[in-house]
């Protein structure tokens, strides 16, 4: 049986977005403005480059996507919720802190892909899921 590890390095480096990620989350929490706003620099970098260095594996990939449109979702929702514009109507019902669903959605269509069509095309493939 194949072992998936991870270099250290890297494993630091997840471990120190989930800092950043906390702390976002916690600027939102909280309202305070400057530091979730700051937090979603190395909180989105972090994950691209995450998403980015585990290309050559599917099953991470799509995973590390789908968590990289989960805190854009996130980050835009925070961001319409300080600047006071998540209530205002896009469209009938539709409010601005709707739109958040958009990269909600592509996280899961990523997930959707992984599981539905290429898991089950590549049942051989050495895969982390």
């Amino acid at each position: 049986m194949s072992q998936y590890s991870i270099p250290i390095k890297y494993r630091r480096m997840e471990n120190l977005h989930i800092v950043f990620w906390l702390f976002k989350d916690i600027g939102w929490c909280l309202f305070w403005k400057p530091l979730g706003l700051v937090m979603i620099i190395p909180t989105l970098a972090i994950s691209v480059m995450i998403a980015y260095r585990t290309r050559e594996m599917v099953s991470e990939l799509c995973h590390n996507l789908a968590i990289t449109f989960w805190i854009s979702a996130n980050s835009y929702w925070m961001i319409s919720e300080f600047m006071g514009y998540d209530t205002l109507h896009v469209y009938g019902p539709v409010t601005y802190k709707h739109l958040a669903i958009i990269p909600f959605m592509m996280g899961v269509f990523c997930l959707v892909y992984y599981y539905v069509i290429w898991q089950p095309k590549n049942p051989n493939a050495i895969e982390t899921m």
